[in-house]
C-alpha cells in the first residue's frame, strides 16, 4: 500500500510536505516526496496530516468501569479507601469488560500501543485479541501477604509468558523490598519491562520521611511492617533496595515521582544512568499533587513520557488532553517536543527506539491521520486536537476506529 498525505510528521525532523509512505507487510519501506511508482492500491489522505501511532506509558485499564465514581478526595489516603469500596464490588467479568472497553477507547483517540498496569493477570487470556500493542505488566502487591511473595511472583510470570511483558511491583508502601527485588531479576534475565509508582503524594514522603502521616497510620493499621519508614524519601530507599537500576539489561519506568527534595535531585543527578519517567497530567491535576518537577528532571537527562492513569482518577484514555494539560502546564516546551512525549519517548523505554515512534524506512507500520484545520503550527494542531481520529494503521493494516458504543 501506498499512503499520500500533504503533511507527515515522521518525528525524524522537518514535516514532509505532499509525501508517500510506502508499506509492506507489517514495515514502513521508504518515505519521500518523489513518485514511488504506479499503483492502484493508493490511500489519498487528502487534507489530513500523518503522523505516528500514540503510545500510552501508564495506563490501569482495570478500571476504566470506575470513570466518574471517584469524586476528587481531600487526601490521598482517601481515595485509596475509595477506590478499594469499588473494587470490593467487581467480581471477574467486570474487570475483563472493564479492560475490554479501555481498549476500544484508547484506539478511539489514536493509541496504538500501551503500558498497562494488570492487576488482574489471569484475565490477560480472557481479552478478545484487538489491533492495538499492549505491554502487559503484572501489577504486585504483598502488604497483607508478605509469606506470599515468591508465589505472588511466579503466577505473574507464568501469565505473562510469551507476551510483551513487564513486573509492576504496586509501590514501596504497598510491595516489599523482596518483591521489588524479585521482578528486577526476573524483569532483567528476561528483558522485561519494570515499573512502579513512585514519590507520588506528599502523604507517601510523610510517611518515608517522617513515619507519619495518613498513609503511614492506614497502612499500619493494615499490619504493613513500618521498620523502613523515617529518616528517608520514598526515593532515596527505592535506589537504596534496587541498587542495579542502572543495569543495561533493567528498564524502570518510574510513575509520577512529584515529591522529591534537594537530597533526591542530588541522587539522581549522580546516576550513572537514568531510568524514564511517566507523568500523567490530568489525573494529577485531579489528585492535587505538588507541581511536576519536569524542567528539572528533564535538564538532568531523564526520558519522559506521558499516560492517562485510569479512569478512576480521569475522564477518558485521551493522550491528546493529556498533552493539552501538559501545554497548560508548561507553556515553555514546544508542542513538537510534546508530541514526542507519546511517541519517541516511550519508545525508547520500551526499548523499540528503532521501530516505534516514527514514520521512517524499517520501522512497524502503526500510523494515524488527523483533519487539517487551516493553521500555520501543525504540531500545535495536533497537540490541540480533540475528539476521536478519523483513520488509523496498526501493523501495517488499516484498523477501524471504534464506534463510541462499539
Amino acid at each position: 500500500m501506498i499512503i499520500r498525505a500533504p503533511v507527515i510528521v515522521t518525528m525524524e525532523g522537518e514535516l514532509m510536505r505532499d509525501g508517500l509512505v510506502r508499506v509492506e507487510r507489517d514495515r514502513i519501506v521508504e518515505v519521500t516526496t518523489s513518485n514511488i511508482g504506479n499503483s492502484s492500491d493508493v490511500l489519498s489522505l487528502d487534507n489530513h496530516v500523518l503522523l505516528p501511532g500514540l503510545i500510552n506509558a501508564h495506563c490501569h485499564l482495570d478500571y476504566t468501569c470506575l470513570r466518574g465514581k471517584i469524586a476528587p478526595r481531600e487526601s490521598f489516603t482517601d481515595w485509596i479507601r475509595a477506590i478499594n469500596a469499588e473494587k470490593a464490588q467487581l467480581g471477574e467479568n467486570e474487570y475483563a469488560e472493564s479492560i475490554q472497553q479501555g481498549l476500544k477507547e484508547a484506539r478511539r483517540f489514536g493509541t496504538t500501543a500501551i503500558v498497562n498496569l494488570e492487576a488482574f493477570p489471569e484475565l490477560i487470556t480472557r481479552i478478545q485479541p484487538v489491533p492495538l500493542r499492549i505491554w502487559w505488566c503484572s501489577e504486585l502487591i504483598d502488604v497483607s501477604a508478605p509469606g506470599e511473595t515468591e508465589q505472588r511472583v511466579s503466577n505473574a510470570v507464568h501469565r505473562l509468558q510469551r507476551r510483551a511483558a513487564g513486573l509492576a511491583p504496586h509501590a514501596l508502601f504497598t510491595a516489599s523490598a523482596e518483591l521489588f527485588r524479585r521482578c528486577a531479576e526476573i524483569a532483567c534475565a528476561n528483558r522485561w519491562l519494570l515499573t512502579t509508582h513512585l514519590a507520588e503524594s506528599r502523604e507517601e514522603m510523610q510517611m518515608f520521611r517522617d513515619a507519619a502521616g495518613p498513609l503511614f497510620d492506614f497502612l499500619r493499621a493494615f499490619g504493613r511492617d513500618a521498620s523502613d519508614c523515617g529518616g528517608t524519601t520514598p526515593l532515596a530507599r527505592f535506589l537504596h533496595i534496587c541498587p542495579g537500576i542502572a543495569q543495561k539489561d533493567t528498564t524502570w519506568l518510574i510513575a509520577h515521582l512529584n515529591e522529591l527534595t534537594e537530597r533526591d535531585f542530588e541522587l539522581l543527578r549522580n546516576l550513572p544512568e537514568k531510568f524514564s519517567i511517566a507523568h500523567c497530567p490530568r489525573s494529577h491535576v485531579y489528585f492535587r499533587h505538588s507541581p511536576f518537577p519536569f524542567e528539572r528532571l528533564h535538564a538532568l537527562g531523564f526520558n519522559i513520557c506521558l499516560g492517562t492513569d485510569s479512569l478512576a482518577s480521569n475522564m477518558d484514555l485521551s493522550l491528546f488532553a493529556e498533552m493539552r494539560q501538559f501545554r497548560q502546564s508548561h507553556p515553555q516546551l514546544s508542542a513538537a517536543e510534546i508530541l514526542g512525549m507519546v511517541t519517541v519517548n516511550p519508545a525508547s523505554v520500551l526499548r523499540r527506539k528503532s521501530d516505534l515512534g516514527k514514520i521512517a524506512p524499517g520501522f512497524l507500520a502503526d500510523m494515524i491521520a488527523l483533519p487539517l484545520n487551516g493553521s500555520a503550527d501543525i504540531y500545535e494542531q495536533i497537540t490541540g486536537f480533540e475528539g476521536h481520529v478519523p483513520w488509523m494503521m496498526i501493523n501495517g493494516v488499516e484498523a477501524a476506529v471504534p464506534s463510541r458504543t462499539g
